[in-house]
């Protein structure tokens, strides 16, 4: 029997994709190697593009009500900050 597979994990596939960038930045790649890399970062890029789609729909989903959509908009620390100064 096989076992399904897993998806990648985010963060360990992001960070293989970060090392990649880096030697690929540095230039002194051979060719071949250059492409390998080139190759395994776009799959990477794949997975973790799927991998936000996927948490993107879980979140969605958490975020219905009563089978309509309601949506909230993503409050960042600097939104906040603002709130609070405008208390003030």
């Amino acid at each position: 029997m096989t076992k399904p597979k897993r998806p990648p994990d985010f963060e360990k596939s992001l960070q293989e994709l970060e090392t990649l960038v880096e030697r690929l930045e540095r230039g002194d790649l051979p060719l071949d190697e250059a492409l390998k890399a080139f190759e395994r970062g776009v799959a990477l890029t794949r997975e973790c593009q799927s991998a936000l789609a996927a948490a993107q729909s879980r979140v969605d989903i958490l975020l219905q009500r009563e089978g309509a959509e309601t949506l909230a908009p993503f409050a960042t620390d600097a939104d906040e900050a603002d709130e609070t100064e405008a208390e003030d």
